[in-house]
């Protein structure tokens, strides 16, 4: 089921890259418009060295396969241009999405070459949507990959997504805050997300609320009064330890205690925040306020979340900005969008890209991707890239191999096999339900739990298998030496 509105509607067809239509045009002039061409999108590695990514963005993929279509006003672009024929004019007019689409759904732990998205269709068609298929996927990937390390730094601790404003653009900070929602953050500060995507808003003030008003006490004291049953208060304005968490008890005794209600925490945005949140829990403690929760933000990480876990701050959750919404630390997916097969006169021919490069040289063919998990512990052994119609038999044993070093193999034993790549789209129409937020959040902390801790550690995380059939590598390895 579909969640959202967000720009559910909004033609995008235009934000594609100049040479998609220069092709497109080209296709049409050299009567290859109709030919069915094979596309995979895929990354090359994983954000931050880390052991893994978290597939996202599959949702407004679809919503923009969904609307696609060429105004006039589009179309008096490109006539304008003077290089694109009349041939093409028309076809943008008369324009009808007729591909079909797989994915891997959203939530899915993924691994460096296997096809994320598959397109098959007219090459006109499967080329003008390559800017969309990357933006779409690489941007949620990136940011769902990032808040689920710091998700997992946090050890149980919640993390909430607080970094909109530094966000790179509104669809930035509002599909970022979705992702994020995704990889395990509890919500947002993003009141828009909230209300599109269903990932709960969070917040309460900021420090120029503490300064509208006369004293601290006066200004902690309005917020418990307009907000007694959520009552959180930033205590760092002015000093943390001598008036705001003193002036913060102080409210709680005055305003809250009466009503009968708890406060609902403290804040510290600044600061020594291992010392700060071990004196302040002191404090609390103290005044019988054991159950005050204690959250903080600025400038976090999960190496910072987890430094300051170590040092023993007394820190409930966390709220993470800029360094989550941006992933600040590498800031790009790497996603790829390439050729692998072309159909001519009802044969299948294979096609590679070929680089000194060895990691940018393709995998050719029509392709599924099989997940191999151990039947008595349901954790993930490894994932093999196959030929679309092969089969995997569960009732024997099975040999994988590296696909470059292939004298490393291991065998399979007592397994199940789940297909990945599941069809978006047949023909152009929609084939495939979204599931809602929770359900994809939810998802995503099962399959991520599947993951042997040496693939989910933040240092030198062991590699996880990704190997390629025999069929599918004896292919490859045939175009590889035709190539030479």
């Amino acid at each position: 089921m579909n969640n959202t509105n967000w720009k559910s509607t909004e033609n995008l067809s235009m934000l594609a890259d100049f040479y998609e239509f220069t092709m497109a045009n080209g296709y049409l002039e050299n009567n290859m418009g109709d030919k069915i061409a094979y596309f995979d999108m895929f990354f090359r590695s994983v954000p931050d060295d880390g052991g893994f990514a978290i597939m996202a963005g599959l949702e407004q993929l679809i919503n923009y396969l969904q609307n696609l279509k060429f105004t006039d006003a589009d179309i008096e672009y490109f006539k304008s241009k003077g290089i694109f024929g009349n041939k093409f004019l028309d076809y943008l007019r008369n324009f009808k999405f007729e591909c079909d689409v797989w994915a891997i759904p959203e939530g899915t732990p993924i691994f460096p070459q296997e096809p994320l998205v598959i397109v098959r269709g007219p090459v006109i068609q499967a080329q003008l949507i390559e800017t969309m298929v990357l933006l779409n996927i690489n941007h949620q990937s990136l940011i769902a990959t990032k808040a689920n390390r710091i998700v997992r730094a946090a050890e149980g601790r919640a993390i909430m997504e607080f970094g909109s404003r530094r966000a790179q653009g509104p669809d930035g900070a509002t599909l970022g805050a979705r992702a994020a929602y995704i990889g395990g953050c509890v919500g947002t500060a993003n009141t828009i997300s909230d209300r599109e995507f269903k990932v709960p808003a969070l917040g309460t003030m900021a420090h120029s609320w503490v300064l509208m008003f006369p004293t601290e006490y006066d200004a902690f004291a309005a917020y418990a009064r307009t907000y007694p049953e959520h009552c959180v208060l930033l205590v760092d304005t002015f000093n943390t330890l001598k008036s705001g968490v003193p002036n913060a008890i102080k409210v709680f005794d005055d305003i809250l205690k009466p009503l009968g209600l708890r406060p609902a925490g403290i804040r510290l945005d600044s600061g020594d925040l291992a010392y700060l949140s071990k004196k302040a829990r002191q404090l609390l403690d103290a005044a019988g306020y054991e159950d005050c929760p204690i959250l903080a933000s600025s400038s976090l990480d999960e190496f910072v979340i987890r430094d300051l876990i170590d040092q023993g701050a007394a820190i409930d959750s966390f709220g993470v900005g800029e360094r989550l919404i941006t992933a600040k630390s590498q800031p790009v997916f790497g996603g790829v969008y390439k050729l692998t097969s072309i159909e001519d006169k009802g044969q299948m021919i294979n096609k590679i890209k070929v680089s000194e490069n060895v990691g940018k040289i393709t995998t050719p063919g029509f392709k599924q991707v099989y997940r191999f998990f151990d039947k008595d512990t349901n954790m993930a052994l490894a994932d093999l890239i196959t030929l679309h119609d092969e089969e995997i038999d569960e009732s024997k044993p099975y040999t994988i191999f590296h696909p470059v070093h292939t004298w490393k193999q291991k065998t399979l034993t007592n397994f199940y096999a789940k297909k990945l790549l599941v069809k978006i789209f047949d023909k152009g129409e929609k084939v495939y339900n979204c599931r809602n937020i929770e359900d994809i959040r939810d998802f995503t902390k099962i399959q991520v739990d599947t993951l042997w801790d040496e693939v989910t550690r933040f240092v030198k995380p062991c590699t996880y298998h990704v190997d390629l059939s025999k069929k599918l590598w004896d292919i490859k390895n045939e175009l590889l030496i035709k190539h030479e």
